[in-house]
C-alpha cells in the first residue's frame, strides 16, 4: 500500500498535500482499493466553501457510493476537470492525476489535527 510521506491524512481516507496556503485533496490508495472501480465523482464548484470534516462531494464505484470529507476548511480554488470524463484516474493514480480539489486554507492550524503517514498506516492496519 502506497502512503506518501509528504501528505497528511484523515481517518476517512482523504489525503492533503500542502503547498503554501493551499492544499490539494484526494482519496488514498487504500480507499480506492476498498471502493473498487470508480465510475463517477461529484465535486464542488470553484469559489465554494468547504468546512473541516464536512462532506464536499461524492465518489461512486461499482460497489458503493461514498461521501468525501474535507480534511481542512477553506475556499475551493479548483476542481479536477479530468475526473468528469475519466473518473478511473482515482483508481490508476490516486495521489497524482486522480486529485479532486484544491483549496485555499482558511485555518492552517487545522493541518496539525490530521494523521501523519505513520498514524495513517496504523489506522489502515486496524481496518484490514
Amino acid at each position: 500500500m502506497e502512503v506518501p510521506k509528504d501528505l497528511r491524512y484523515t481517518i476517512e481516507h482523504e489525503w492533503i498535500r500542502i503547498n503554501g496556503n493551499k492544499g490539494v485533496i484526494g482519496i488514498t490508495q487504500f480507499a480506492q482499493d476498498q471502493l473498487g472501480d470508480v465510475v463517477f465523482v461529484e465535486l464542488p464548484k470553484p469559489d465554494s466553501q468547504v468546512s473541516k470534516e464536512s462532506t464536499f462531494g461524492v465518489v461512486e464505484s461499482v460497489k458503493t457510493v461514498s461521501d468525501l470529507y474535507a480534511p481542512v476548511s477553506g475556499k475551493v480554488t479548483a476542481a479536477n476537470p479530468d475526473l468528469e470524463s475519466q473518473p478511473e484516474l482515482v483508481n490508476s493514480d490516486s495521489y497524482g492525476k486522480g486529485w479532486m480539489i484544491e483549496i485555499e486554507l482558511s485555518d492552517p492550524k487545522e493541518i496539525d489535527s490530521l494523521l501523519s503517514p505513520e498514524q495513517y498506516i496504523e489506522q489502515c492496519e486496524k481496518e484490514q
